[in-house]
């Protein structure tokens, strides 16, 4: 005899009490300048990868990675200072 069993997980994975809590969002929009100045890092190199990278390319690799530690930098210090989780 077989037994049929369900997959719980699977059935409950996207239950409303499995929701991102409001700590979870206000912490994901506290990281959002940082995501998106990766996201635009990453828009750069893969420009640079289609074509061979010309001055105005590398200031603007150059400018986007300062963009990221900026941001990272900034987030450290607030996380430091307690006013993010």
């Amino acid at each position: 005899m077989k037994y049929i069993v369900t997959v719980q997980d699977a059935v409950t994975a996207f239950a409303d009490w499995m929701e991102p809590t409001d700590g979870e969002l206000d912490a994901i929009e506290a990281e959002m300048p940082r995501l998106l100045a990766d996201v635009e890092a990453l828009d750069v190199q893969i420009a640079l990868l289609e074509q061979a990278p010309a001055e105005l390319d590398r200031r603007r690799a150059r400018r986007s990675q300062n963009r990221v530690l900026a941001e990272r930098a900034t987030l450290a210090n607030r996380v430091t200072a307690g006013e993010a989780a």
